[in-house]
């Protein structure tokens, strides 16, 4: 009995027993090797890296190079001389500073509206109670099955009417909401958001739009920041509707690039050329959102 209980009890001078010890040893090195993480997580992870940036990298190259070296077999590899050329060639062929603003406009419209009224509408659908809110919170959601290619007809014939037709705000209000933004921050706000600020709130006289401003978007801002960049990065890269509505006189960047590389044999260096100056407000965005859009992540991290 003596030798059982020393055996489940461990050494009388308090001890761990040298294979208990040898087993949390164990299971720390294995935790600690998790955590740090080996060779082969760092070189999965570098060669993810590699292929996502390549395509970026592939712009630079075949932007500073020729038609004739981008022919070559095996093509350069490295960035050539003609950046600036291949600009001007941009610009004399389309005028793409017009499509930029434009895009600027359009895309930084449609990202405000969107952000507002789908938080508004998330934090409704989420913390307030109202008839009827599952029917139309499923309403919205439904609508998102629908090709958007079937309302392009009825939606022009609106535009025509209001005499819209190749001026922004026909491209502008048909996307200032969108279902898609309203049920993202409507599951973000439901499990980011505590009911008890909000009654808290309530009991301090705080009104419905104090509450909002003061409550809800401080608690939103890293789901707002997420919905703002995609929402930013699909209207800056839509083509579809801007070529209905929009005319080669007011064109935004997508609609401009179509300009680009013509003749009998089609100017790879000026097409890419166009593209780079397309995508980089795109990477400036990212640049000034991607701290809140991380900063979320760690949040919700945190709080799991």
């Amino acid at each position: 009995m003596t030798v059982l209980a020393d055996h489940v009890t461990g050494p009388p001078d308090g001890r761990p027993a040298p294979g208990r010890r040898a087993r949390g040893g164990r299971r720390r090195s294995r935790a600690g090797r998790t955590m740090r993480g080996g060779g082969l997580a760092h070189a999965v992870l570098v060669l993810a890296v590699l292929v996502s940036a390549f395509p970026f990298y592939w712009t630079v190259v075949a932007a500073s190079r020729s038609n004739a070296d981008l022919a070559r077999v095996p093509p350069a590899l490295l960035p050539g001389p003609h950046l600036m050329r291949n600009f001007e060639a941009v610009v004399e062929e389309a005028d793409i500073g017009r499509a930029l603003v434009n895009s600027l406009i359009v895309s930084g419209s449609i990202t405000l509206g969107t952000v507002l009224c789908s938080t508004l509408a998330g934090f409704a659908f989420a913390k307030l109670r109202f008839r009827g809110r599952g029917a139309l919170l499923a309403v919205t959601v439904g609508t998102m099955m629908i090709p958007p290619q079937l309302g392009v007809i009825p939606l022009f014939m609106l535009i025509a009417e209001l005499q819209w037709v190749n001026q922004l705000q026909a491209v502008v209000l048909p996307g200032l909401v969108s279902a898609f933004g309203v049920f993202f921050m409507r599951q973000y706000l439901a499990q980011s958001l505590p009911d008890e600020l909000i009654e808290a709130a309530r009991v301090d006289g705080a009104s419905p739009a104090r509450i909002f401003w003061s409550i809800v978007v401080p608690v939103a801002r890293p789901g707002m920041a997420v919905l703002g960049l995609l929402t930013f990065m699909a209207a800056w890269n839509d083509f579809f509707w801007p070529v209905v509505a929009l005319s080669s006189s007011e064109p935004t960047v997508q609609v401009a690039l179509r300009q680009l590389g013509g003749g009998y044999v089609n100017d790879q260096s000026v097409i890419m050329a166009g593209t780079l100056l397309g995508t980089l407000p795109v990477l400036l965005v990212f640049g000034l959102l991607g701290r809140q859009i991380v900063g979320g992540i760690m949040q919700g991290a945190v709080k799991g």
